[in-house]
């Protein structure tokens, strides 16, 4: 027995890629293609090199992001508080 395919049952190269797209959903997380200018301090700009993970989010997710971006930089900021500076100069 030979099995036949009519034409109806074949689908051709540009149907199967309409078909393999995903379908548009306005809801779904889309980058928002902020740019992100380096500031020259390593610490600070990987705290926000950070912030592109909530382009792959949901906007629920984006708080916990938010949060973990804002606490490094306020770490960062101690930091630069807690570095001894010049020493004062002498009082008269």
């Amino acid at each position: 027995m030979s099995e036949s395919v009519s034409e109806a049952d074949t689908v051709t190269g540009a149907e199967a890629a309409v078909e393999a797209e995903p379908e548009y959903d306005p809801a779904a997380p889309a980058p928002l293609n902020v740019p992100r200018t380096p500031t020259g301090n390593a610490e600070v700009d990987a705290q926000l090199d950070r912030l592109a993970d909530t382009d792959h989010l949901a906007t629920d997710g984006h708080v916990e992001v938010y949060e973990d971006v804002h606490r490094g930089l306020r770490d960062a900021l101690t930091a630069l508080d807690a570095r001894p500076g010049p020493p004062a100069p002498p009082r008269s």
